[in-house]
């Protein structure tokens, strides 16, 4: 395989074959947990380190989504919780107390349910934070590349990883290491895990949306804030969740 555009497409177009696929199944049954938790008044919080920030954003706040969906990021630290800008960095996604903090920081209710997302799905950060959210009560989603995670080492104490938490585990298909077209003498290039991510969270979006449809209720999606209309319809579904859902940080 050559190192090109083309080349990359075509891997891309084969994988998001393949995680359509094999993980058909699973997409319902976190849509399944999603729009029971949404009838209920819930809220989604998606939550993701590192390029899995991307996903969270996938979910919460955009186009097309859910209105009833909350963001969760490292940054929470800083600009909700008082915490020195120096706190962030590149290593904070490996230490497991965050997680308790951006759990006490995150507008919560029993009823609401969580999206994670960690390629690896072995960092502290992450598993702690999945821990606290099912010792709590909530559902769990978590999106993953089974690949990856089953050749790493647990970086959390309990030796667990997100995998292994989960109600529902959605795997993006991403090989070890994310890149997949191979560099002469090592390495690859072209990451794949962004583009199946976003394509399973909003597969999981249209089947939240079609229970709720059979279920006989008005769904509470997003219309592009850049059409006519646009803000009016979209302030008046987030006023039912004031206080609950965050759009700035």
């Amino acid at each position: 395989m050559t190192v090109s555009a083309e080349d990359y497409l075509a891997v891309v177009t084969e994988t998001i074959g393949r995680v359509a696929a094999s993980q058909r199944e699973a997409v319902g049954r976190a849509a399944d947990l999603i729009a029971e938790a949404v009838r209920a008044d819930g809220v989604v919080h998606a939550f993701g380190t590192g390029h899995s920030e991307a996903l969270a954003m996938e979910i919460a706040g955009r186009a097309g989504g859910l209105v009833p969906t909350n963001r969760i990021a490292l940054r929470d630290l800083v600009l909700l919780g008082g915490e020195p800008a120096e706190r962030l960095g590149p290593l904070l996604e490996r230490d497991p107390a965050v997680a308790h903090r951006l759990y006490e920081l995150a507008p919560v209710r029993p009823t609401d349910v969580f999206v994670l997302a960690s390629n690896s799905g072995v960092n502290g950060a992450m598993v702690e934070f999945a821990t606290l959210v099912k010792e709590r009560g909530h559902g769990l989603v978590a999106i993953t590349s089974a690949q990856h995670s089953g050749r790493m080492t647990s970086r959390h104490p309990s030796g667990r990883k997100l995998s292994d938490i989960a109600d529902v585990v959605l795997d993006n298909g991403a090989p070890y290491g994310d890149a997949t077209l191979p560099l002469p003498g090592g390495g690859a290039v072209g990451a794949v895990s962004s583009i199946t991510a976003a394509l399973l969270a909003q597969q999981v979006t249209v089947e939240v949306v079609a229970r709720l449809l059979a279920a006989g209720e008005r769904p509470p999606v997003y219309l592009s804030a850049n059409i006519p209309d646009g803000d009016a319809h979209n302030n008046e579904l987030e006023a039912r969740y004031a206080g609950r859902i965050r759009r700035g940080s």
